[in-house]
């Protein structure tokens, strides 16, 4: 197959339509319809079926679009490595992370590795749904329990550390509690309804101290950026972690001796990616960040 007339198709295949594909590719939509006339020919198969609204693929296009973008992804990374290769890190790093991590600790941390690798060029993927790695969706994850899959590369970066929180105008209103069982006489605020495996223990507050009283949260949100906000709110009490409490100073520290069970902190990536540059200026970094700002909380 030509190398040409297979990246035209990948192209035109990816946009749906001639007249997509001629944006990215800056070529007439006739010699884009040449191009792929040629290489359908020279394959003997049809790899689209035309219609007034695209194109679509047929079975053998979508198998021919499958190891076209396999091997695009194989050239970009090498193209990356070659780059790497100089004195200079550049080329695009993706990260996934969750919502709460990525927007609250991660996102406000960007600045000075960006100032630092200006070269590096970071999209940040966020969302609680776990992102594949192993089909390369992201570069590197941030995650908060083991990952399963025994081609990734993991590192423990650090840990999260939660405390009780809350406003100073729910502790007006409500009184501080001096001691655990106190928390029976009090509005507690939980993650919920349902919380995944990793995060089992997110709700301990509602034991701490349990005299046998069964506590009743005053509400339950399904995110930990929803639960600090209800706090903020002075809806309650909560169970928050430090790395987000420490971005919220007008937040107050209860019970200051209890802590929450810790959850570790992982730098995940394929094992592909174990000589990259950018990946490991990014874990390197991460965690002196993480160092620096646990030794002040």
């Amino acid at each position: 197959m030509d190398w040409d007339k297979l990246k035209i198709f990948h192209a035109v295949a990816e946009s749906g339509s001639f007249t997509h594909a001629t944006q990215k590719l800056g070529l007439s939509q006739s010699a884009l319809s040449r191009q792929i006339r040629a290489l359908e020919e020279s394959l003997n198969i049809s790899l689209f079926t035309r219609h007034a609204r695209g194109l679509v693929l047929t079975q053998e296009g979508e198998q021919l679009f499958d190891t076209a973008s396999e091997v695009l992804k194989k050239i970009e990374r090498a193209e990356v490595s070659l780059l790497e290769a100089k004195d200079k890190p550049r080329g695009r790093l993706r990260v996934t992370t969750t919502v709460t991590f990525g927007s609250l600790w991660l996102l406000p941390h960007m600045k000075e590795f960006i100032k630092l690798y200006p070269d590096i060029q970071l999209e940040f993927m966020l969302s609680d749904d776990v992102v594949d790695l192993t089909v390369r969706e992201a570069d590197v994850a941030i995650r908060f329990n083991v990952p399963g899959q025994a081609d990734l590369i993991q590192r423990q970066i650090g840990s999260v550390h939660h405390h009780i929180y809350a406003s100073p105008q729910y502790l007006t209103q409500k009184g501080t509690p001096e001691k655990p069982a106190d928390l029976d006489n009090h509005d507690l605020i939980i993650y919920g309804p349902t919380v995944p495996t990793a995060l089992k223990n997110i709700n301990w507050v509602m034991d701490a101290g349990a005299t046998g009283y069964k506590r009743t949260p005053i509400i339950q949100v399904s995110s930990l950026f929803g639960v600090l906000e209800a706090v903020k709110a002075g809806l309650g009490l909560a169970a928050i972690p430090d790395y987000v409490a420490a971005g919220n100073p007008e937040l107050v520290r209860i019970l200051a001796d209890i802590e929450g069970p810790a959850f570790k902190t992982f730098y995940v990536y394929p094992s592909e990616l174990k000589g990259s540059k950018r990946v490991n200026l990014f874990r390197d970094f991460l965690i002196k960040e993480i160092q620096a700002e646990s030794a002040t909380l």
